[in-house]
This record gives structure tokens, C-alpha cells and sequence, in this order.
């Protein structure tokens, strides 16, 4: 301790020294010194050190002057209080002084110290002391000031303090606004400009209160109009602050818009410039607030974006002529003399007004047809602007508007793109003709950057719409070559027309450039050899897209390609041959040349040979072998039958070593390559080259990853067909991995389907080694041992389904073994010896054997079958009533009046019963089940009130999927269900509607369309049970078919959003013993309804009232444990779909994620307490995370003192960083799967 106050006394005695380099270099010690953690100084150091640095605020030197300010940044957290003060007094005082240098350094101290104080969060009085002190004199020094350079760096200081601690300035705001708003006034712009700043900042944290003062002077001095330029001002002022906090500024915009729509007249050119401007922040703050004068606002953009006095459109046609000889502006100067071009600012009110529409159209989607009508059309009349700026503003507004045009490519709207949205397509459709004619002559002007705009635009239309270019290629194709080939072309614009031309000929049909390529080509091929490397790389790619087009193999094409591949040819090969080029054209390189090799490999003659040796090499290369490998399957499989003996031999051995290396895509690549290969060119393979590669296979095949596992077997089958012969001999160490892969639980869909095609061609090959019954044997063998008293093994029930599924598969493959493995299942089942595990799988089997054979001549089957319903073991009786309703599917005619009249009369097993009835429904054909329906329909109503839920859900199961056999028949049925009187029959009902909803489009969609609203009013039952299903229906509805409920929206939302209300009368309390516990029965419905809100987010966001939606997801966040776990996941997701709304709603939405993230557990709690507030604390925090990732809301005062309590608390930061590594290995935002 000592020693450090020793130190420093050192250091002060030699900063009074008379040498300037002395009192530098002790400075500099100082400050190392300070910004040591371990430091402490005791008062009297504390004083002395204070005392020195502000007297060397005064020094001579400047450059010492600038050390000790730079030493209050760290001394301000090592001294007391009232040091802090005098520090800030003196700053203060110097401030006034009439010496500027000091007046400047010493504003650079202030800035310091301020930016080092302590966060108000961190409860430290400090802070808000020294601001008061600083805030008094500078709002002071503001007031009184003649010199402008002290109020300009006055309110600086000021602005700098309300964005960074303005929360703790609560109680002088109103000093402050009474200070800043004369300023508005003053007769230097500057002052303005930097008081409309501060304002900005003061609006983030003043009470509602002060910003109405604020808005009501703002709207009486417009009112009043003065002088057009304090009018500017105050119109810059409400945009500068709608800019900041747009969201409070809504609820005003009633009284502004009024008024600044109507300075929008007044001829004065900047006044309208900051009117659009204002509007245009309106627009994008206050989307809710704006709506009704979107349609006036959007008048006066249309008007004021054709607003040019000063120049004479209508007369551009003769005058291009004049311009073309000679040097036009020259004349221009003559006629006019007393006009310069340099005072017209008219472009400024043409950008703002581009500018404005560009928020218009970004930010409502759902006027996207008035938009075609009214707005695309002066849009394009106005592609012709001579201000380069204003013509970039116009094409990204016209940008804007193509991309809301986009339709929505996701798999929900794919199988239900109503006809609704292809209305704007077909607006646009016929504007087409107009754009390119507006767009066309400005390919070849001189300037890059409206021809940039024009590819720009060209590009967003040939994506939003393919194939519309398809008349306009001829108007199109000159300019794509001027600038492809025009020597003052920057690289950026070649490097934009090629991207635009990759895009044109991937969106279009071939023959429609066929008459271009002559055209074309060159300047691409000429591209491929520029010396940039980006250049070559998009011109590699467009090459291989134009040798598609050139050869488009798979239809007739009257086209001769032979000429070109002399133009084609040597530049990729010479970029294929080059090593010392950049990776990414090396790769592009390679595509580029297997695609030429795949459509004109034919016309290469001599030249085939050592291109494919090249390829070899690029194999042998670890950067290059992948997209060789990709390069290689795409050869192979030509329809051109490419011969590629000569690489065969030496390109085999290095693909056999390629599925040993650890790289996932190279395997699965590699994997299609050589399945192509063995299919294609069987004749040219030795069998040693087969056997390389059949080395490798048994690795490959392991439950850690099924795709990989999957496309080894899928080749393997290829194998076996082609190749029996290798097959045999390696049998073994593959089978045993496959026959690991069918125990394992993970197995299902593909991988499960290829292995039985596998089996069924293993069969087939007729080898010796491996005849049916040895598979069999091996098959079923863990399951026949796991009955004996020593077997280890036990398997996951996924795995007898995987089993029963090969067995039939082989079953069916030898139709001679098939009786003898039927009667062997029959005896296993009846045996009283048997595992219930063995009685398992041979029911299992005897219902896939079943499903595609009639077993109707085992007549003891269905005794067998109803014995086991009685059997001990649950498993037994599922799989058995699995058995007799695949078994029925087979042969409906015999087994299904016996399951009807069994469910009739034994009430026992019903359940089981009626479980294989809907293995039956759902497995059924159509037309077989029809006989039937009635029978089926009316024996499934009599269980519908069933008391036990799980059989009304197997009933509602059935329902749902029988009425999709005959739906315009059983529809209006199940609709009249619902007036019954009995609440279990309604939820029956209900969820079986649930179940005729798939993903896939089907023909009862238009009918459920139409009666879905008559389901969806059971959210208003009086039954809290049926309310609840029928928030499942409308999950279901929203997440599979949105287009099913979109119309119904503003019809269930308000019935929606209150069941996320806490019922009071369906709390209880239920005594346990001497503890008394509370119960909730309004918790699932409440689960339910939010889990809706969740889904519509996703399906129908344009369609909801986002701010309505924040009130409930507001209070689900201080709901029961599992809603706030949901409703933490919803406001993760709203803050990358609407995050303009989320922050309007920061603060009420934080302090719920405050509460959970400070929660503490009971000391004496259970540790499932603690689990769950730790997960509670985590879903909180990755709520947290991801409205950080919101742009500006760190502006938010709320958000900045809840991001630092989270830095200074150690637990919520090693959490908090936790959240933050796991979302960065994550590849997408994380979303909750409800279907």
C-alpha cells in the first residue's frame, strides 16, 4: 500500500517539474499506474493527484495536456466521491473560460468522465450526484452562453450524458427540455442541428409527461409558422425524435400529420424534404398509427417524385440526338443564364419522397395490389431521373416492392397457394412490357451506377417472376454485352451483369437465347480469362449455365452446339489446368468443365482424354476432391455414355480411399459417384477395382449416422444386382453391420426402406452363402435368444417393428418359404413357451406379412389373435391388435364384419379393438372400405362418449380418417355432431376434425375450407375439455394449412386470446396430508392457446394485430412455469419478425425477464426446483440474447440497465455467455416444432 502512495508522491513532485519531457513521462507513468486493478490510493494521494492533473489541464504543452485527460478516464473509478466532483466542478468552470484550448480540453475531460462513470443499475449513488452537478452548469452554460463553440460542445456533453445515463437524470428533464427548446430558435444551424440531437436522446427516457410537453410546443410552433426556416427545424426536430422513439410519438401523430401534410405545399424545397423525411421515420416507427393516412402520404410521394421545375422531360427524344454530336451542357448554359443547376434542389424532395415509398411498400404488404395500380406505374415512368442518387432511391424503392412481391417459398404455402396472391404477379406480369422498355437504353449509358440499378432491378424481376423476360431477350442481350465488354466497365459492374445473366438463363427456357449465343458468348469467355478473380469465377458459372442452354439434353433441340465448344473449351481449360489460382474459381472451374464434358462431351474428340486426366488430378488434391467427386457424377451419369475407361482404373483405388476420410460430404458424394459409376459402366470394372471399395463399406454402416448408412446400402443393393459375385464374398462383415443397423432403436424411413431392398436383392442374387431361411434365421435371432434365462440383449420396440418389416420383405421376395415362415409365427404365438418378446415379433410380422397377402387361409388365426388380447403383457396385446388390423387390410371382405361385430360385444376390449380399426381406416384404399362406412360410422358414434379419454381419442382418430373417404357425404355428418348435448361427444368430434387436416393438398380441403368457421366456435364452449381440443384443431389447422383459418382470423383470435387469461374460478386447492397444494385446471387450455399464438407467428404473421398479440404474450410471460418457458421461446422469435414492434414494448416486456432471471430458489427446495428454474433462467436468457441481436435497442434505457445488471451479476453472465456459444454453434435460430 505503502509503496504505491510512495510511488506516486515520486510521480508528482516530477509532473511540477519545469521540463516538459519530465512532467510528459510521469503523466504517462500515472496513467499505467491507474489502469493497474490492485491500485489504491489513501485521501491525502487522492487530493495531490486530483489537484495535479487539472492544473495540467492548463500546461503549457499541449501534448501533456492531452495525457492528463486521458488520466481522468481511470482515476474516476479509483477516487472518493466529492473528488469526482471537484473534478467535474473545475471541467465545468474551465468550460466558461476564455481561453478556447482550454475550453476544448476540458469538454474532452467531461466527455471522459462521463463515459466512465459507474452504470446507474450498479447502485452506486455516485453517478447520479455528478450528473446533477455536470447537468446544472451545462444546462447553464446552454442557456446563457453568447459564445456558439461553448453551447455547440455544451450540448454535445449533454447529448453524450442523456443517451448514456439519461435514466438517472429523471429529475431534471423538465430543466433540460425548458433549456434545449429555445435552442430550436437559434439563429445558427448548428446549434440546432445538435439540439435536436440531445432532444432525441431526452425522448428515450422522459416521463410521458415531458415528452407531451415536448410534442405540444413542437405542434404550437408549427401551428404559429413563424419563419419557414424555424418551421424546418421543428419538422426536423418530430422526425429526429420519431426517429429515436418512434413509439411514443404514435399516439400524437393524429395533430402532426395534419400539419406537416399541409407544409408539403409550401414552396420552399428543403421544408419538403424534411416533411418526407418525417414522414417516411412515421412510416417505419409507427406503422399502427400511420395506417389511416397511408393513402395521403403515399399521394404526395406519387406527386413530389415526379417534381422537377426546372427541366423539360417531354423533349428527351430530339435532344439525345443533339447530344450524341455534340457536348449538350454547354447550350443549356446560354439559353439560361440566370438559373445555375447548382441551386436546384429539387432531387432532395424527389429522394426523400423514393425514400418514403420505399417504407411505404417495405412495411405493408397487404396493399401489394394498390401498390401495382397506383405506384409501380410512376415508379417506372420515372426510371428516366437525370439525379444518379434520386434514380438509385427510385430502383430500390421498385426493388422493394418486387421483393414483398416474392412469394412466400415454404413448404406450409406451397400445397395451398391460394389464388389470392397471384394476383400481383399478374399486375406485374403485364407491366414487364413497360420496365424493360424504361430500362433498356440505360444499359448503355455511361454511368456505372444507374446501370448497376437497372441489373439490380432486372435480377430481383427474373427471380420474383421466371421466365417473364423471355419476349424482352433481344432488347436485353446489347446491353449485357456493352457492359461485359466495355473497356470503362468496373470490375463491380462485370461482376453484376454476369450475376444478373447467371440468373436470367437459370430462370428461363433455352430456346429462347439460342438466336443470342453468337452474341453471348465471347464477352463471357473473355470474362473466364480476366485477371480478378471474382470476375472469372461468376463467368465460370454463368458458362456452365450457358452450356445447359447451348445442349439441353432430355429435350429435342434443333440448335447445332458444335460451333462454340471451340470458344468454350480452351478458357475452362485453361482455368482448370492453372494451379495457382484462387479456390473458389479452381472449384467453379472444375463444375464448369464436367458440365461441358456431360452436354458436349461428344464434339470434344481428341481433347476428352486429358481433360479427364486433369480430373484425376484435381482427385488426388485435398482442396479440389470433393467437387471433383461432384464433377465426376455428373460425367458419368451424361446420356452421352462419355468414356471414362482410361480414369477408371487409376480413379477407383482413390474413391475406395475417400470413404475412409472424415469429411461427411465427401463420403456421401463419393457414395453417388460410385453407385453411378457401377451402374454405367458395369462391362469396364475388374472385379479387384470392386473389392477395393467393398473394404470400406462395413464402416460406413452404424447407427451414428443413418443418411451416410443409408447410401452405403442403397449401393450395396446396386452391387448385388450387378455385381452378384463380389457380393458373396463379403457377406459377412456387411451383414453383420446391417443386421446391427435393424436392432438398432434409430432405425426408420429411408434407411429402414433401403435395407430392404437390400435383403429382397441379397435374396434374389441366388448365391449359395445366403439363402432366405439363413437371413431369416439371423434376423430373428436376438429375439428367439431373449427369452433364455443368459441372454443380455434386450431390444427397443422400434427394432421388432424394423424385423417384422424385413421378414415380410424376404417373406415376399421367396413366395416358396412364405407358408412355412407363416406357420412357424402361428406356432411361436401359440406355444405357451414363448418370450412374450417372440409373441411380439410374430405378431408384428404375421400384420406386415399380412398388409400384402391374404392370410384367410389360416383359419386359426383370428382365435389366436383375440387369446392374446387377454394376454399379461401390454406389448403382446398392442402388437396383436397391430396384427389383426394389417391382417384385415389384406382382406377386408373376411376380417372386418368380425372386428365390427367383436367391438360390438366385447366392451372389455374395445380400446384394443378399436386401435386395429383404425390401422385398418388409416391403411385401407378408398374404394375397398366403402361398403363399409356406414357400419363403421355408426358403431364409432355409439363410443363417442366414451368416459375414458384414450378410447374417445382412438374413436376421434377413426372418425377423422374415415371421413376423408367420402368427405361431402361425412363432413356435414360430424357437423351436425356439434349441437350434441353431451361435451364428450363434442370433443370427439372436434379432434376428429383435427385429423382430416394433413399437410398434403386433398379433396377435402375445399369442404373443410367452407365449414371449418362452424368447428372453430366450439373455442366458446361452455366445456373447458372441448375448448381445449378445439385449440388443438386450430394449431393443427395453423401449422398445416394456414390457408384453411387465414379468413377466419379476425373472427377466433379475440376467443383465441382469452383463453390465455388465468381463470380464477379453475384454481383449487387439494390437501395432501398437512400440505396443501394448488391446483390448476385451466393450465392445458392456457398451454394450448399459446401454443396457437406460436403456430399463427409462423403461418399467418401478416395477418395479425402484432401489438394485440404482445399483450397476451405479455402476460403469459408472468404466467405459470411451462407458459413462460413458451412464451420466452415466442418473443425470441418475434424479435427477428417484428422487432420494430418489440421495441415499442422493450420495457414492459424486460421486467418479467428480469424478475426470472433474479429469481432465487429456497435454500430447502427439492432439486427438480432447482432444475426447473435453472431451465426457467436459461429460455429467459435466450430471450435475452436474442433481442440484443434487435438493431438500436440499445438505445433503450431498460434494455442498457438490464444488459449491465446482467455483466455485473457473475451467475447471469456465465449463463448469458453460455446462451451466447451454444446460439453460436447453432445454425438457425432456434424454433419450437408444435405440429
Amino acid at each position: 500500500m505503502c509503496s504505491a502512495s510512495f510511488h506516486i508522491a515520486g510521480l508528482l513532485e516530477k509532473m511540477a517539474s519545469s521540463d516538459k519531457d519530465f512532467r510528459f513521462m510521469a503523466t504517462n507513468d500515472l496513467m499505467m499506474e491507474l489502469q493497474k486493478d490492485s491500485i489504491k490510493l489513501d485521501e491525502d494521494s487522492e487530493k495531490k493527484v486530483v489537484k495535479m492533473l487539472l492544473k495540467l489541464l492548463e500546461d503549457k504543452n499541449g501534448e501533456v495536456q492531452n495525457l492528463a485527460v486521458k488520466c481522468l478516464g481511470p482515476l474516476v473509478g479509483k477516487v472518493k466521491e466529492y473528488q469526482v466532483e471537484t473534478i467535474v466542478d473545475t471541467l465545468c468552470t474551465n468550460m466558461l473560460s476564455d481561453k478556447e484550448q482550454l475550453r476544448d480540453i476540458s469538454s474532452i475531460g467531461l466527455k471522459t468522465v462521463i463515459s466512465e462513470l459507474p452504470p446507474a443499475a450498479t447502485g452506486s449513488t455516485m453517478t447520479a450526484n455528478v450528473c446533477k452537478k455536470i447537468t446544472a452548469q451545462l444546462t447553464g452554460a446552454i442557456g446563457k452562453q453568447e459564445d456558439i463553440s461553448v453551447q455547440l460542445e455544451a450540448l454535445d456533453i449533454l447529448s453524450d450524458m442523456l443517451s448514456r445515463l439519461g435514466g438517472t437524470l429523471y429529475s431534471f428533464h423538465s430543466s433540460i427540455l425548458s433549456c434545449l427548446l429555445p435552442q430550436l430558435t437559434s439563429p445558427r444551424l448548428a446549434v440546432r442541428k445538435r439540439a435536436i440531437v440531445a432532444l432525441g436522446h431526452l425522448v428515450l427516457t422522459c416521463s410521458g409527461n415531458i415528452f407531451s410537453e415536448l410534442t405540444e410546443h413542437l405542434l404550437a410552433e408549427l401551428k404559429k409558422n413563424e419563419s419557414t426556416s424555424t418551421t424546418r427545424t421543428y419538422i426536423q426536430c418530430i422526425a429526429g425524435i420519431s426517429r429515436q422513439a418512434g413509439h411514443r410519438i404514435g399516439e400524437h401523430l393524429e395533430k402532426i400529420i395534419p400539419l406537416i401534410v399541409q407544409y408539403c405545399n409550401v414552396e420552399d424545397d428543403e421544408l419538403r424534404e424534411y416533411c418526407f423525411q418525417a414522414f417516411e421515420s412515421f412510416v417505419r416507427r409507427c406503422p399502427k398509427e400511420i395506417d389511416p393516412h397511408i393513402p395521403s402520404v403515399m399521394g404526395l410521394c406519387l406527386k413530389y417524385i415526379t417534381f422537377d421545375p426546372n427541366y423539360n422531360y417531354d423533349n428527351e427524344e430530339e435532344e439525345e440526338e443533339r447530344m450524341e454530336t455534340e457536348n449538350g451542357e454547354d447550350e443549356e448554359q446560354e439559353s439560361d443564364d440566370e438559373y445555375s443547376d447548382d441551386d436546384d434542389i429539387s432531387w432532395k424532395v424527389r429522394r426523400a419522397a423514393a425514400k418514403c415509398l420505399e417504407a411505404i411498400v417495405s412495411s405493408r404488404h397487404d396493399l401489394l395490389q394498390d401498390f401495382y395500380k397506383t405506384l409501380s406505374p410512376v415508379l417506372i415512368s420515372r426510371f428516366k431521373e437525370r439525379e444518379e442518387n434520386v434514380k438509385a432511391d427510385i430502383f430500390s424503392a421498385y426493388i422493394a416492392l418486387l421483393k414483398q412481391t416474392l412469394p412466400t417459398q415454404s413448404w406450409r404455402h406451397a400445397s395451398d397457394a391460394s389464388g389470392k396472391d397471384d394476383v400481383p404477379l399478374t399486375m406485374l406480369q403485364n407491366q414487364v412490357p413497360n420496365i424493360v422498355k424504361a430500362l433498356h437504353k440505360q444499359l448503355k449509358e455511361k454511368s456505372i451506377k444507374s446501370r448497376q440499378g437497372c441489373f439490380s432491378l432486372l435480377t430481383e424481376l427474373a427471380n420474383v417472376l421466371p421466365g417473364c423476360l423471355a419476349d424482352h431477350i433481344p432488347a436485353l442481350v446489347p446491353g449485357i454485352v456493352f457492359s461485359l465488354a466495355d473497356k470503362s466497365s468496373s470490375s463491380n459492374m462485370r461482376i453484376d451483369t454476369l450475376s444478373f445473366l447467371h440468373v436470367l438463363l437459370c430462370n428461363h427456357q433455352p430456346e429462347v437465347f439460342h438466336p443470342h449465343i453468337k452474341s453471348l458468348l465471347p464477352p463471357v469467355v473473355a470474362c473466364i480469362g480476366d485477371s480478378f478473380y471474382k470476375i472469372t469465377s461468376e463467368a465460370l458459372l454463368v458458362t456452365q449455365q450457358l452450356v445447359k442452354v447451348i445442349r439441353p439434353l432430355g429435350k429435342s433441340c434443333t440448335f447445332d452446339a458444335k460451333p462454340y465448344v471451340k470458344d468454350l473449351f480452351p478458357g475452362t481449360l485453361k482455368r482448370l489446368k492453372a494451379a495457382d489460382i484462387d479456390q473458389e474459381v479452381k472449384e467453379r472451374a472444375i463444375s464448369c468443365m464436367g458440365q461441358i464434358i456431360y452436354n458436349l462431351g461428344d464434339h470434344l474428340s481428341t481433347d476428352l482424354q486429358p481433360t479427364l486426366k486433369i480430373f484425376l488430378e484435381r482427385l488426388k488434391n485435398e482442396i479440389t476432391r470433393l467437387t471433383t467427386v461432384k464433377a465426376l457424377t455428373l460425367i458419368a451419369s451424361s446420356p452421352l455414355k462419355i468414356d471414362l475407361r482410361p480414369i477408371l482404373g487409376d480413379g477407383f483405388p482413390i474413391l475406395a480411399s475417400f470413404l475412409r476420410k472424415n469429411q461427411r460430404a465427401l463420403k456421401l458424394s463419393t457414395l453417388t459417384a460410385l453407385d453411378i459409376l457401377v451402374k454405367n459402366y458395369s462391362d469396364s470394372l475388374k472385379p479387384a477395382m470392386i473389392e477395393s471399395v467393398l473394404m470400406e463399406l462395413p464402416a460406413l454402416i452404424s447407427e451414428n449416422d443413418m443418411h451416410v448408412s443409408q447410401v452405403a446400402i442403397a449401393f450395396l443393393t446396386t452391387l448385388a444386382k450387378v455385381y452378384p459375385s463380389c457380393i458373396s464374398k463379403i457377406s459377412g462383415s456387411i451383414l453383420t453391420e446391417i443386421l446391427q443397423l435393424v436392432h438398432s432403436p434409430l432405425l426408420q424411413g429411408g434407411a429402414l426402406n433401403a435395407i430392404i431392398d437390400f435383403f429382397q436383392a441379397l435374396v434374389l442374387t441366388k448365391t449359395a452363402a445366403m439363402g432366405c431361411s439363413e437371413l431369416m434365421k439371423q434376423l430373428t435371432a436376438p429375439i428367439y435368444s431373449s427369452g433364455s434365462a443368459g441372454a443380455s440383449v434386450t431390444l427397443h420396440k422400434q427394432a421388432y417393428y424394423s424385423v417384422a418389416k424385413c421378414v415380410a420383405a424376404l417373406s415376399s421376395a421367396c413366395p416358396k418359404e412364405a407358408p412355412g415362415i407363416l406357420n412357424q409365427f402361428i406356432q411361436d404365438v401359440k406355444s405357451p413357451k414363448s418370450s412374450s418378446a417372440v409373441k411380439v415379433l410374430a405378431f408384428l410380422s404375421l400384420a406386415e406379412m399380412g398388409r400384402t397377402m391374404n392370410l384367410s387361409a389360416q383359419k386359426e388365426l383370428k382365435t389366436v389373435i383375440l387369446e392374446a388380447f387377454t394376454s399379461p403383457s401390454e406389448e403382446v396385446k398392442s402388437a396383436a391388435s397391430y396384427a389383426l388390423g394389417n391382417i384385415s387390410v389384406g382382406n377386408l371382405k373376411e376380417y372386418l364384419p368380425f372386428m365390427l361385430k367383436e367391438i360390438g360385444s366385447q366392451p372389455k376390449r374395445q380400446y384394443l379393438l378399436l386401435h386395429s380399426l383404425k390401422e385398418v381406416i388409416s391403411s385401407s384404399p378408398a374404394d375397398g372400405l366403402k361398403p363399409y362406412v356406414e357400419d363403421i360410422w355408426a358403431l364409432l358414434f355409439k363410443h363417442c362418449e366414451c368416459t375414458e379419454e384414450g378410447t374417445r381419442n382412438v374413436v376421434a382418430e377413426c372418425l377423422g380418417k374415415l371421413t376423408l373417404v367420402n368427405p361431402s357425404e361425412l363432413l356435414p355428418r360430424l357437423k351436425k355432431q356439434l349441437s350434441s348435448g353431451s361435451p364428450h361427444a363434442r370433443s370427439t368430434v372436434v379432434t376428429a376434425v383435427k385429423f382430416t387436416i394433413a399437410d398434403q393438398p386433398q379433396p377435402i380441403d375445399a369442404l373443410l375450407k367452407s365449414c371449418i368457421g362452424d368447428f372453430l366456435k366450439t373455442l366458446e364452449d361452455s366445456d373447458l375439455n372441448v375448448r381445449r381440443v378445439a385449440l388443438a384443431m386450430f394449431n393443427s389447422a395453423a401449422h398445416n394449412k394456414p390457408s384453411l383459418i387465414r379468413e377466419l382470423l379476425n373472427a377466433v383470435l379475440p376467443s383465441l386470446y382469452s383463453e390465455t387469461k388465468v381463470r380464477r374460478e379453475l384454481i383449487r386447492e387439494v390437501e395432501m396430508g398437512p400440505f396443501k397444494h394448488t391446483v390448476d385446471d385451466g393450465l392445458d387450455v392456457r398451454k394450448a392457446a399459446f401454443e396457437c399464438m406460436y403456430t399463427l407467428l409462423e403461418s399467418c404473421l401478416d395477418r395479425l394485430d402484432i401489438y394485440e398479440y404482445l399483450n397476451h404474450v405479455e402476460d403469459g410471460l408472468k404466467d405459470h412455469y411451462d407458459i413462460r418457458m413458451l412464451t420466452f421461446i415466442m418473443l425470441a422469435r418475434l424479435s427477428t419478425l417484428c422487432p420494430n414492434a418489440v421495441l415499442q414494448r422493450l420495457e414492459r416486456l424486460i421486467e418479467p425477464l428480469r424478475a426470472t432471471c433474479s429469481t432465487k430458489v429456497k435454500a430447502g427446495s427439492v432439486k427438480q426446483e432447482f432444475e426447473k428454474q435453472d431451465e426457467l433462467k436459461r429460455s429467459a436468457m435466450r430471450a435475452v440474447a436474442a433481442l440484443l441481436t434487435i438493431p438500436e435497442v440499445e438505445k433503450s434505457p431498460a434494455m442498457a440497465e438490464f444488459s449491465s445488471q446482467i455483466r455485473s451479476n457473475p451467475e447471469m453472465a456465465s449463463l448469458f455467455e453460455s446462451i451466447q456459444k451454444d446460439s453460436a454453434s447453432l445454425p438457425a435460430t432456434e424454433s419450437m416444432d408444435m405440429s
